[in-house]
């Protein structure tokens, strides 16, 4: 594990030592000044954690991203973890575990024509180098999920907790996804739950809003996601969902107002977010107005 050890000097910019116990290492942390390296880290399960300022983590994944890691670290750091499985592991167990042991992440460069039809593909949709190193995009070219674009979601911990596979070909069947249940917060490592959030209704459309957007992978909102929606006490929430889930934006936004959160239903026309992209889904954002009573009865009577 040198390589790990080596690009962990370079990232904390401070000399690792090792500890007795296997897989252990102590850094200078780089979140506070002390005179001893209290930054332990597991090099193994990728767990770290500073004695003095109680800065911690269950993926080193977080730590570069608390130091602010040029993406050239992040592509390293992917490069020496692998934690792929099978689908058939994850259909038995019915948990998720990892990703499809055929995916390849797409910030890798491959001769797979697979692997330029899914950058082509991204790149129309308006997903760039940034966004698949953010989200560690990837795809496969065999196995059960061969010609699509898989997109992960990771929890607060930055642990799998789902995964889309799209196809690039235009098969009959766009979407395949995990065997497991839905209840989950999508992009939850990525939120910012003291700030408005933003619901969508894809990964895609998640990506194209870019700013605190939690994908529902559906039209409805789940358990999990409400639940944590209302323990971190969310002020205001931007609902934004394809024209033809009116009835179920106007369902969300309801039960929402009925809690005392400030509601922003965002009226689409025939596109959805990922066709309209960053620049015009955020100005669309900026230019809603908070729902009142009035106009939830207005919008209940369109149904």
């Amino acid at each position: 594990m040198e390589k790990i050890v080596n690009l962990l000097d370079r990232v904390i910019n401070s000399k690792g030592y090792k500890l007795k116990k296997a897989n252990e290492y102590l850094w200078y942390c780089p979140f506070h000044s002390h005179h001893k390296p209290k930054l332990q880290i597991n090099i193994q399960t990728q767990k770290w954690h500073c004695w003095v300022c109680d800065a911690k983590g269950r993926k080193l994944y977080q730590l570069f991203k608390k130091v602010s890691t040029p993406n050239k670290y992040f592509e390293e750091l992917n490069e020496i973890y692998d934690d792929y499985v099978s689908y058939e592991k994850v259909q038995k167990s019915g948990k998720l575990t990892g990703l499809p042991k055929e995916f390849f992440p797409l910030w890798r460069q491959s001769e797979s024509p697979i692997y330029r039809q899914a950058r082509s593909f991204l790149s129309r949709r308006g997903i760039h180098y940034t966004d698949i190193l953010k989200y560690n995009i990837g795809y496969c070219d065999r196995g059960i999920y061969t010609n699509r674009v898989v997109i992960p979601s990771y929890n607060e911990n930055g642990d799998l907790n789902y995964f889309v596979g799209r196809d690039i070909y235009g098969s009959k069947f766009k979407y395949k996804n995990p065997p497991v249940s839905r209840d989950i917060i999508g992009f939850d490592f990525y939120i910012n739950w003291d700030e408005p959030i933003v619901l969508c209704e894809g990964p895609f459309d998640a990506i194209a809003i870019k700013r605190n957007a939690i994908p529902l992978f559906g039209k409805v909102i789940l358990p999990k996601l409400k639940k944590k929606i209302y323990e971190k006490k969310v002020k205001e929430i931007y609902v934004v969902l394809d024209k033809d889930a009116r009835k179920d934006s106007i369902k969300i936004v309801d039960e929402f107002m009925r809690e005392d959160i400030n509601v922003y239903f965002v009226e689409l026309s025939d596109k959805d977010p990922s066709d309209l992209g960053f620049n015009r889904c955020i100005d669309l954002i900026k230019r809603t107005h908070k729902t009142e009573f009035l106009d939830l009865i207005k919008h209940k009577l369109l149904w």
